[in-house]
């Protein structure tokens, strides 16, 4: 462990050493500069008055939100003498589970690439170049037929390998616990009670005003909605990152969702050019318009590897036809983008939303490790939640061959999207970002089978228990998760 002078040090270290690179430093450097010729900046009291200058022009604002914004993203430091694959996964046999799947899926990619006679590589001719980027507003009706394709591998495949995680120094003795003897995830992680939970989502409690809740047409507006409403305009009038995430603890309005997501992931105005980063490699999946923009620039952009050294995953990687072994030429392949399409109508603040969204948060749903945002923790949680509140439920299910997680590891996986309605997703999302944890995932998947516990107790089978939870899109998210976290007995 390191104790906490030496973890702020180097917090601060690496925080001031990965701000020099950036974009906003020379924007810093260049206000400073412009400054020194106003007459009210004087040389026998320069630094301090050059700090007054940055800060009522709104830039020292802009570093508070970026540093924010480092401190949000990145994990605590590790011990100066802990190897460089800590930061990744600090667990060695989680390691060995990532490479072990990651060998898997580049297999089956590049077995349908070799079927298919279709590099996985390659650099695009000037003309296509030209062509693509002439049609950029159009990429949905220009389909190549994608019968031939298929997934590299459904969530069921995933789920298969979490469950078979063993740690090999932990042993259960004879007598097996009673999360392992009924669980499918079988790893010695530890995963938060309902009143740990409770504390952590203490703004979502029942006498705390709602967006979700509150604002439904039952309750006139001026109870809460329109003061919510007018702290969100306060919010962004201030441009403060961590008051943003504060305020959407309680939900977004409609109309400020957009730009307090923005403000949350320190995101600016600036439109980037992200046609570029798509016009020189192949592509084999056609998408709607902004879709398939987001996702062609997604897979073919070199800052999201920068992910990689807080993700227990390594990127795979090829190499453009006649290069191969030549670092410079290599080309990497990163791994649900519909919702945010309501929000974000620009495809460059769409883009970068997303990227985001999957660099702080959605990647933790796509690889093996043992952080509680991680996808092996959601599925423990879950189970242990069940377990625990609603045991004679969770026996049932198992007893009928209906492991409640073999039911619900698709909604986790897809933190939801395509499950609820959008109001709704968008709704517990807010949430996601204002407790920057992905926990609250489990709990509200747990709170579905509570919500459909007296159907599911009559049911005899694993497809009786999945037609009872087909259909997710009538549910309304923070009755759920107020009711599970706040109502239960404990």
């Amino acid at each position: 462990m390191v104790d906490p002078e030496s973890g702020l040090s180097l917090t601060i270290a690496r925080i001031v050493q990965r701000l020099q690179g950036s974009s906003l430093h020379s924007q810093l450097e260049r206000q400073a500069r412009v400054s020194l010729h106003k007459p009210e900046i004087k040389l026998e009291s320069l630094k301090e008055d050059i700090k007054d200058f940055l800060k009522t022009s709104g830039w020292e604002k802009k570093l508070q939100n970026a540093v924010y914004s480092e401190l949000n993203v990145f994990p605590s430091p590790c011990h100066p003498a802990a190897p460089p694959e800590h930061m990744k996964e600090p667990l060695a046999y989680m390691r060995k589970a990532q490479g072990s799947w990651e060998k898997r899926i580049l297999k089956s990619l590049n077995s349908m690439c070799t079927e298919l006679s279709i590099p996985l590589a390659q650099k695009r001719p000037i003309s296509e170049q030209k062509e693509l980027l002439n049609k950029w507003n159009e990429m949905g009706t220009d389909e190549p037929d994608l019968s031939l394709f298929r997934p590299v591998y459904a969530p069921k495949d995933f789920l298969e390998v979490l469950m078979n995680l063993r740690n090999p120094n932990y042993e259960n003795g004879e007598q097996p616990s009673f999360r392992n003897h009924l669980g499918l995830i079988q790893v010695p992680l530890k995963v938060k009670d309902i009143p740990e939970l409770k504390e952590d989502f203490s703004e979502l409690g029942l006498n705390i005003g709602q967006l979700g809740i509150d604002d439904s047409a039952q309750v006139p507006p001026e109870f809460f909605e329109n003061e919510h409403v007018r702290v969100g305009q306060k919010v962004l009038a201030e441009q403060d990152s961590a008051a943003a995430q504060q305020y959407v603890r309680q939900g977004c309005p409609t109309a400020l969702r957009a730009d307090l997501w923005a403000l949350i992931l320190n995101i600016s105005n600036q439109p980037e050019d992200v046609k570029l980063t798509a016009s020189n490699d192949d592509y084999y999946f056609v998408f709607e318009d902004y879709l398939y923009q987001v996702l062609l620039c997604f897979s073919r952009d070199t800052s999201v590897l920068e992910h990689f050294t807080y993700s227990s995953a390594t990127p795979p990687k090829s190499y453009i036809r006649g290069k191969l072994g030549i670092e410079e030429c290599a080309v990497f392949y990163p791994p649900n983008v519909a919702p945010l399409c309501f929000l974000y109508h620009e495809p460059s603040r769409l883009y970068q939303i997303f990227r985001e969204m999957y660099v702080r948060f959605f990647f933790r749903l796509h690889s093996i490790s043992s952080h509680p945002s991680g996808i092996v923790s959601l599925c423990l949680l879950f189970e242990t939640l069940l377990q625990t509140h609603l045991p004679q439920l969770f026996y049932h299910l198992r007893e009928i061959g209906a492991q409640p997680l073999r039911i619900s590891f698709k909604w986790m996986v897809r933190a939801f999207s395509g499950y609820l309605a959008t109001d709704q997703l968008l709704l517990l999302w807010d949430r996601i970002l204002g407790y920057n944890s992905l926990e609250i995932l489990a709990v509200l998947a747990a709170a579905v089978f509570a919500f459909r516990a007296v159907n599911l107790m009559e049911v005899t089978s694993l497809a009786a228990a999945e037609a009872v939870l087909a259909d997710l899109s009538t549910l309304k998210v923070m009755p759920l998760l107020q009711i599970f976290l706040f109502a239960t007995v404990t």
